[in-house]
C-alpha cells in the first residue's frame, strides 16, 4: 500500500509539475500576445492586463519547478491552486456572460482555440490532482519521499 501512496504520490506531482512549468514557458515567451488573451475576459482594467500577464507566467514556472524538484510542495500547490480556482470563476464569468475567447492557457499565440467549457472542465481536473496530490504528501513521512526499498 506505501509502495502504491509512493508511486501515485509522485506521478502525480510531476503531472502537475509538467502542466504548469509548460504553462509558464510558454505564456512568457509571448507577454504580449498573453495579455491579449487577458483583456479578452473583460475583467480587469487595462494595465492590470499587462501586470497579470508579466507575472503569471512566471509564478506558474516557479510553482510547476517545485512541484518538479519536490520541494516546498504545499507551498507550490497552494500557489497553483489559488491561480486555478482564479481561473475557474474566470472562466465562469465569461461562460455566463456569453463570451466566446481562447483561454490563452497553453498556446498564447492562438493555435489553440480551447473554448472556456473545455478549459473548465480540464482545470476541474488540475484541481482534483491536486488535492489527491496534496492528501499523498499527508500520507506519506518526508522519509517515504524516497523511493521504497
Amino acid at each position: 500500500m506505501k509502495n502504491a501512496q509512493w508511486a501515485l504520490y509522485h506521478v502525480a506531482r510531476l503531472a502537475l509539475a509538467l502542466v504548469f512549468v509548460y504553462a509558464g514557458a510558454v505564456k512568457m515567451q509571448d507577454v504580449v500576445t498573453f495579455a491579449g488573451h487577458v483583456a479578452a475576459y473583460q475583467i480587469l482594467p487595462y494595465a492590470l492586463n499587462y501586470l497579470v500577464a508579466a507575472t503569471l507566467p512566471y509564478i506558474e514556472f516557479l510553482a510547476g519547478l517545485m512541484l518538479l524538484l519536490n520541494v516546498r510542495v504545499r507551498p507550490a500547490l497552494v500557489a497553483v491552486c489559488g491561480m486555478t480556482l482564479v481561473f475557474m470563476a474566470a472562466l465562469v464569468s465569461v461562460l455566463a456572460r456569453g463570451l466566446e475567447i481562447d483561454c490563452g492557457c497553453f498556446d498564447p499565440g492562438g493555435g489553440q482555440d480551447v473554448t472556456a467549457a473545455a478549459a473548465l472542465l480540464r482545470d476541474i481536473g488540475l484541481v482534483a490532482l491536486m488535492m489527491l496530490v496534496w492528501w499523498l504528501r499527508s500520507r506519506i513521512t518526508v522519509r517515504d519521499a524516497d523511493p521504497p526499498g
